[in-house]
This record gives C-alpha cells, sequence and structure tokens, in this order.
C-alpha cells in the first residue's frame, strides 16, 4: 500500500487549510454578549478568516488575536471567545504549532460546555473541530470518542435522517479508514451520502466532499472502477454549482488524479493534476499552500513516467512554498523533503537523497515523537535508501524499529504493519536469508488479506516476494503457483496493461528460465516489455529492465545477433534518463562487458567493465563485486592469473565492506 496520503476531506477541518471554527458563521455576533465593541470582533474575525483562507497566516494570527482579546473583555465563557479560541486553534495547527492549538480547541470546548450544558447538540461542532484535530495528528483513540459523541448529540437533536447528521458520519468514516477499518468506513460513508441524496438532492455541492472521500476509500480497497465514477460525478456536481474554476473543482480534479494515478493511466493522472494546479494557481496566485500540495501531486506522477527533471522542479518549487509559509520543521515541509529524496533515490542520487530523508525524519521525531505513526514510514524511506545502495546492516535496525512503531500505534493487524513486514522480508531476500523472510512474507499475507480481502491488488507484492523466496529455495511449483496468483489478482484490479502487471509477468518469466523453460518465458518478456513501453513510454528506465531480461535470454538461447540491439538500447535508455553516472549505467555496462566477452573481443569486455566500475565504485555499489568477479574470469580466459586473483580480492573486499556492521 502506498504510503503518500491524498488528504481525505473532514468536512470542516481538514484538507490542504482546513475550514475554520465549525459551526460558526462568519461575522456572527455574540448573541448572549451585547457589548458596544462587538462590531470589533466581527471585523477582526472576518478579516482572519479572510487572510487565512488566502494563505497570510501571520496576518490571519494578528486578526484572530485582537478578536480574541475584545472577546476576553467580556466575562470569561461567552460564545464568541469560544468561536476565537477554534479560529486560533485551527491556525495554529496548521502551522505546526500542535500544543497550542490542543490547548485552545480544549478551552473552547469547556466554555461552551459550560454556557450549554455537556448534553447540547450545538456542541458537536467543537467536539468536530477536537476530533479533526487529533485525527490529524493521528491520534485515533483520542478522536474516535468525540466523533462519536458529535454523532449522537446531532442523531438525538435531528434524527437518523436530518442531512446534519452527514457532516458526523463522514468524519468518523475518515477516522475508520485512517485505522484501516474499511468495511465501517464503508458503511458510514454509503449511510452519509444516502442521507444526503434523500435530503437535498443528487446533485447538491455537498454531496461532492462525501463522494471523494468514498472514492478515495474505494481506491484502497482495489476498487478503482467504482471509485473513478464517484470522482467523475463529483467534478461534475461541483462544476455545475461552481462554475469551472472554483476552487473545489481543483479538488475534484485531484481525486480524479488519484485514482488514475493507482490504475496506471499516468498520462490521466497528468491531466487531472495540472487541472486542478491551473484553477489552484488562478484562484490563490503562486505562493499559496494548496498550490504546493498539487505541485507535489502532479511531480509525483512525472516521477511515474519518468519524468525526472519535470518531477524535480515541481518538488522544488513546492519545498520552496512550504518553507516559506511555514516554519522550516513543519510536517508538510518534511513531506516535500520525502517525495524530493524519493525522486532523487529513483535516480540514483543517493548522496542528495540520504540528508533530505534524514532531515524529514528528524522534523517528524523532534515535532511528533518517536512513537507517532508518521514516523515509521521516515524510517522505511532512510532504510529503502540504504538498501539501494548495498548498506543492508544500516538498514535492517531502521526496518525493523519501523515495524515495531507501526505495531505499537496502529496494532498488529493493521495494513500498514503488513507493508512494513514485507520491507524487511525484502531486505533479507536480497541477502539470502530466506528462512528469515518466509515468516514475515506469510504474515504480512495475512494481515492483507483479513483487512483487504484476497483479491485486492496490495496483495501482489507479497505474493510475488514469497514466490520468490520459494523460487531460491527450490521450490519451483509453489512459487509459480504464487506468481499466478498474483497475476490472476492484478490483471482482475488493474487491468493487462497496467506496469505492475507487467513487473508480475516478467518475474514469471524469470521463474521459467530458471526452470529451462524458454519458450514460456520468452513471450512472457516480449509481453512485459510492450506493455511498460505501451504504459511508461519507450524510454522509461522500467523499459531498459525488460530489455536486460530479454537480451539475457536470447544469450542463453544462442540468439547472440540480437542480443547486442537490446543491450544497446538498454544503455542509452539509462544514460538519457537517469544520467551517465547512475549505477543502472554501470549495470548495462556491465552486461555489455559480458555479451563482448563471450566472442573472444576481450579488450572491448574490459573497456565496458572498466568503465561499469567507475561509476558503482563512486556510487558506492555492492554489484561493484560482480563486475570484479566478471573482471576476473576475463582475465582468467587469457591465462592473466595474477590480474585474475586481484580482481578476485578485490569483489570480496567489496563484499566484506558491505557486510561489515555499521558503526551505530
Amino acid at each position: 500500500m502506498r504510503r503518500r496520503v491524498l488528504a481525505i476531506v473532514i468536512l470542516g477541518m481538514l484538507g490542504s487549510a482546513p475550514a475554520l471554527a465549525m459551526g460558526y458563521s462568519p461575522g456572527k455576533a455574540a448573541s448572549n454578549s451585547p457589548r458596544s465593541s462587538a462590531t470589533n470582533w466581527e471585523i477582526a474575525t472576518l478579516a482572519g478568516r479572510k487572510a487565512y483562507e488566502q494563505g497570510n497566516y501571520r496576518a490571519a494570527e494578528e486578526f484572530f488575536l485582537v478578536a480574541l482579546k475584545d472577546a476576553e473583555t467580556l466575562n470569561p465563557q461567552n460564545d464568541d471567545l469560544a468561536a476565537s479560541l477554534d479560529d486560533i486553534a485551527t491556525l495554529y495547527s496548521h502551522e505546526g504549532k500542535y500544543d497550542q492549538a490542543e490547548s485552545f480547541y480544549e478551552s473552547s470546548l469547556a466554555i461552551q460546555e459550560a454556557i450549554l450544558g455537556e448534553d447540547y447538540p450545538g456542541l458537536a461542532a467543537s467536539l468536530n473541530n477536537l476530533a479533526s484535530f487529533y485525527y490529524s495528528e493521528s491520534n485515533y483513540a483520542r478522536a474516535e470518542p468525540l466523533f462519536q459523541r458529535a454523532l449522537t448529540l446531532t442523531e438525538k437533536a435531528v434524527g437518523a435522517d436530518n442531512p446534519e447528521l452527514a457532516t458526523d458520519l463522514n468524519n468518523l468514516a475518515a477516522l475508520y479508514h485512517a485505522e484501516g477499518r474499511f468495511p465501517q468506513a464503508e458503511a458510514a460513508y454509503r449511510r452519509s451520502l444516502a442521507i444526503s441524496e434523500k435530503a437535498r438532492g443528487p446533485d447538491d455541492p455537498e454531496l461532492a466532499t462525501t463522494l471523494n472521500n468514498l472514492a478515495l476509500l474505494l481506491v484502497d480497497q482495489g476498487k478503482y472502477d467504482e471509485a473513478e465514477h464517484l470522482c467523475q460525478r463529483s467534478l461534475e456536481i461541483r462544476e455545475r454549482a461552481l462554475g469551472p474554476d472554483g476552487p473545489d473543482v481543483a479538488s475534484a480534479f485531484d481525486g480524479m488524479g488519484w485514482v488514475y494515478e493507482h490504475e496506471g493511466k499516468y498520462v490521466q493522472a497528468e491531466s487531472a493534476y495540472e487541472g486542478a494546479l491551473a484553477i489552484r494557481q488562478k484562484v490563490f496566485g503562486q505562493d499559496h499552500p494548496e498550490v504546493a500540495s498539487t505541485l507535489s501531486n502532479l511531480a509525483s506522477v512525472y516521477t511515474d513516467l519518468g519524468k525526472y527533471e519535470q518531477a524535480e522542479v515541481g518538488y522544488q518549487r513546492s519545498l520552496a512554498i512550504r518553507e516559506k509559509l511555514h516554519a522550516p520543521d513543519d510536517r508538510r515541509v518534511a513531506s516535500t523533503l520525502t517525495s524530493l529524496g524519493a525522486l532523487y533515490r529513483r535516480e540514483g542520487k543517493y548522496a542528495q537523497a540520504e540528508p533530505l530523508y534524514q532531515r524529514s525524519l528528524e522534523i517528524r521525531e523532534r515535532l511528533l515523537g518517536p512513537d507517532h505513526p508518521d514516523v515509521p514510514s521516515g524510517l522505511n524511506n532512510l532504510a529503502v535508501l540504504y538498501q539501494a545502495e548495498g548498506r543492508y546492516k544500516e538498514a535492517e535496525p531502521l526496518f525493523r524499529r519501523a515495524l515495531a512503531s507501526d505495531e505499537k500505534a496502529l496494532g498488529s493487524e493493521h495494513p500498514h504493519v503488513a507493508s512494513s513486514l514485507n520491507n524487511l522480508a525484502s531486505l533479507y531476500v536480497l541477502e539470502g536469508r530466506y528462512r528469515d523472510a518466509e515468516p514475515l512474507l506469510r504474515r504480512s499475507l495475512a494481515i492483507k488479506e483479513k483487512a483487504l480481502g484476497p483479491e485486492h491488488p496490495d496483495l501482489s507484492p507479497t505474493l510475488g516476494e514469497l514466490a520468490r523466496v520459494n523460487q531460491e529455495t527450490g521450490r519451483l511449483g509453489e512459487a509459480e503457483a504464487l506468481y499466478q496468483r498474483a497475476l490472476g489478482i492484478s490483471e482482475k484490479a488493474l487491468g493487462p496493461q497496467h506496469p505492475d502487471v507487467a513487473v508480475i509477468v516478467n518475474n514469471l518469466a524469470s521463474l521459467y528460465v530458471r526452470e529451462g523453460e524458454y519458450n514460456k518465458a520468452e513471450p512472457l518478456y516480449q509481453r512485459s516489455l510492450e506493455s511498460t513501453e505501451k504504459a511508461l513510454g519507450p524510454e522509461h528506465p522500467n523499459v531498459a529492465t525488460c530489455l536486460d531480461n530479454l537480451a539475457d535470454l536470447q544469450l542463453r538461447l544462442y540468439k547472440q545477433v540480437n542480443v547486442e540491439p537490446l543491450y544497446q538500447r538498454s544503455l542509452a535508455i539509462r544514460e538519457k534518463a537517469l544520467g551517465p553516472t547512475h549505477p543502472e549505467v554501470g549495470l548495462s555496462l556491465n552486461n555489455l562487458g559480458v555479451l563482448y566477452t563471450r566472442p573472444g573481443s576481450y579488450a572491448r569486455a574490459e573497456e565496458f567493465f572498466r568503465h561499469a566500475l567507475a561509476i558503482l565504485e563512486k556510487s558506492p555499489s555492492r554489484h561493484a563485486a560482480t563486475v570484479y568477479e566478471n573482471l576476473s574470469r576475463l582475465y582468467a580466459a587469457q591465462h592473466k592469473r595474477r590480474k585474475s586473483a586481484e580482481m578476485e580480492a578485490k569483489a570480496r573486499a567489496v563484499e566484506a565492506r558491505f557486510n561489515q556492521q555499521p558503526q551505530m
């Protein structure tokens, strides 16, 4: 399951800019607090809310503090004071001043309880505000009873079919979604939707938020067709009601982009996010926080498409906006740092990725504490980077800590725990520790099957890793059954041309190569190549991987005339997409060196091996050991025993360097 999250909108609270003071109308004068300065409170409150909506948080704070001071001149318990406390709390929460925000929310609720009594229906708004704050902090245990209490008060006051109840149901559903309680979340969203449709009709703009939220839940459940339909309906409702340039229309485009991205429809996702960006820049200007969010979404799709330069520009611009508008240790800054780090990791720019990952993790730990549910994703990201560099001994304790944190924060059966189990198991597979990996993968699979169902596409990566374990331990029949199950699930959920399906097809072909069934493997490698080219374009780095695999098979089939063009094209793709010093370029050069070794073109082979080493030693990469071993064989074939021994020693030294325990 992907850990990047598109904001589920808690009505009146979440999103890029949470709505202020849910339950209070802008400019509302205190009905029980007559005073000559009431107009001052109204003016300051309205001005603060306007500044907040424009992303001018410094001005918003100044106005809200003026309003608060004015409200405090009366008795210590009045509803204007509660409204001001709510406004400031929402602002502080958005700015990452969480301790202050919590205090203000609690004070506002206490005032209203004192004025109105604990069972007054009007308390639902403040209960939702405080619960929404806890939700945004991933403190679900404290949020749930508040959401439940708000729902109970509203239902008792207005009945089970009143549209006011839809808001509370939406909020509770969002909480269940975050906790991985998908059936409860879906039931609450659908009840909210049914109530609203019955009371307001099928085209009311207020339906659109719940439609979008339900669609995001369905994406996590792998129900892409219905999710796409709901997002399309949400978009049409908002365009009819608000015109083509309304900010809420941009949110509908976000939902469409999110669904398309998960479906592997990256070109459509790109178009949807570009639509959202155009609207937000037109409405809010270039430096608004919602513009920053959309830039990050768009950059994610550019990364999927292999458009790395455009992705970097998008992430850098998003980071600049967020650092300008928020504190340097804000969670949104940390999120963008993570995304930019992931891009650099994908490009093989490991030295640039590491400080971004480390800074992001430090922000989250300092701001939220080491046991917060947002921290494990930062640990996993840094561990994946170390794994890519071959720094397995440094990666393992991070993967283990992420798993322990997920279990502590979310419980042992949450899908995120399954993802952390998968990450640790994948490391063990790379290290050849198949006996350690298998129980982790089986536990991960059991969690996913229970939480998501036996046909969810998120099962496929776990099935694939489990198949690989069986393949490497000689249980080829079991491996094939697992690959076939993964393929069936993914084809059904995603369609036969999805790039994730192409990966499974490629892995199944590799199994057939292992079994010597080359006639079965070749059409699968061809299919994987064609699907990847169609989905991602002919110059995507994933295409290079497909070309390498097909070339390797051609070598085994002694069709050497077909091999060189495949390896050369792979090299050209990687040099163009990733740059001439990327580790994967080193792998392509090594492949060509192996190819030229066969017919006795030793000088040419050595040239490619030396070029590969220059890249891989600089990275540094564990794959350098493989190249040294190939050079050793090359020299041995020429009876250059001393040089052969030197290369073999260097291969062992590389392996030893990566196998050393890190200094921690």
